[in-house]
This record gives structure tokens, sequence and C-alpha cells, in this order.
């Protein structure tokens, strides 16, 4: 299990990461903008700060925009995952991002089946909104078990990237089955 932080606080980052405890970050142009300081600098930043993947947002809607930003995105640093929505124009993006050796985190999942579609599109990184799933009377969980059960199942490699994550629980919930069991198994040996 990997945990990502999603934020653009190069301080959060830093002390994460000084504590061992971060292993990626996702962000998003919000979260950008209220670090209140230019973009390019800022990014570079956080990816020289964070060891592994950077997730950085698209903000364009249609195809065309997202592959511009997406390639653009992509220069800035080898850890760089461009995020781009689940949208129709977004799963194209994520097919020619893909075939450009792009990596893409395929953002605001909220089906099984949108899961499937990022998955056969190529994405790296699927991220489904548990907690905003809850906050409308869902399971955001089963949601984030469905999807894991479907990959493997399929044999899809997409990582699952739990989102908008609202509780300690959420992230106790988000620790794989069989680990767990495993660690049961090991303390009764």
């Amino acid at each position: 299990m990997k945990i990502f932080l999603d934020t653009a606080n190069v301080a959060e980052l830093k002390e994460g990461v000084a504590l061992g405890v971060v292993d990626g970050v996702t962000t998003n142009p919000s979260l950008i903008a209220k670090e209140k300081r230019p973009f390019r600098p800022l990014v570079e930043e956080i990816c020289a700060v964070v060891p592994g993947d950077v997730s950085l947002e698209v903000v364009a809607t249609d195809f065309e925009g997202m592959v511009k930003e997406g390639k653009e995105l992509h220069q800035i640093a080898p850890n760089v995952v461009v995020k781009c929505p689940l949208t129709k124009a977004g799963l194209k993006a994520v097919k020619y991002l893909t075939g450009e050796g792009i990596r893409v985190n395929q953002t605001l999942c909220f089906s099984a089946t949108q899961a499937l579609l990022s998955a056969k599109a190529g994405s790296y990184y699927i991220s489904p909104f548990l907690g905003r799933l809850d906050d409308i009377g869902h399971v955001g969980m089963d949601l984030v078990r469905d999807i894991c059960e479907v990959y493997r199942v399929q044999g899809f490699t997409t990582r699952v990237l739990a989102a908008s994550i609202r509780n300690p629980l959420h992230v106790v919930d988000a620790i794989p089955r069989r680990l767990g069991e495993a660690r049961r198994e090991d303390l009764a040996g």
C-alpha cells in the first residue's frame, strides 16, 4: 500500500517525506492556486521533493486541450503522471497519451463500469472518489473493492488510488485484505 498526499503545500510534503510516509502526491489546480506561487516553479519543487509519482491535473475539458496540457505536464519531471477526468473526452485522452508513453491518472471515478473503461483505455491509475460517494449515502469503499476485483479478474494492471479520503477509517479500509490476512497468519505462527 502506498500513501499519496492530496496537496500542493511543499512544507506538508517535506514533513511527510521526512517521516517516511509519503509515497506520492496528487494535486489539482485549486490546491496549486491556494499556494499563491507561480505554477511551474511550484510543481517542479513538488516533483523534486516527492520520491514517487506526482499527479498533475489538466484543466481542459476537451480532447485536444487535455492532450496538449498532458504533453506539457509530462515534460516537467520524470515522476509526473497526468491527471485527466473520467469523461468521454478524458477516456480518449488517456488512450492517446498512453500511446505516447505518458502515464495517466484518471480521476472522478464513481463506478466500476467507469473504472473498467478507464483500464481498457490504458490508465496507469484510477481514482475512485470514495468520500464523495459516502457523502451522498453510498459506501465508497465498496466501489474500491469492486474495482480491485474487476481488475484482478480481468488481469488489468491499472493501480487503484482511493481518492476523496474523508477519515482515517478510509485509509484502514483501503489496506488490501490479503495483506491483513497475511499479518494475522504471521502473528498466529
